[in-house]
């Protein structure tokens, strides 16, 4: 199981790809990038999950606890370019109801 993570940033958002799988192994690394990206106030993540094969729950617990510690600090969380797969697993847990879901993965 392996997972790589760039980032890169503009004055107005922060920008992560994700690639490889994101499971009980590699979740741990991904939280450990991404919270502290959440710390201080209006932060704008854009997480692009393109190259993503494959998200257990692990995965999205990492992305429930980003979301949460971003909307307390009156930030936003997008998550774009999600495969089939990854949008379907968004879908079946109620997710993709209150997550910034979408297709765009402009910056």
């Amino acid at each position: 199981m392996k997972i790589n993570i760039e980032k890169h940033q503009n004055e107005k958002e922060i920008f992560v790809s994700v690639t490889g799988e994101i499971d009980a192994y590699t979740a741990p690394k991904l939280r450990e990038e991404l919270l502290p990206l959440s710390e201080g106030k209006d932060k704008t993540i854009t997480v692009n999950l393109k190259d993503v094969s494959y998200m257990d729950s692990t995965g999205l617990g990492v992305f429930v606890g980003l979301f949460k510690q971003l909307n307390k600090n009156e930030g936003e969380l997008r998550l774009v370019e999600l495969s089939d797969r990854l949008k379907r697993l968004f879908e079946l847990t109620g997710l993709s109801k209150i997550m910034n879901i979408s297709e765009d993965g402009r910056r």
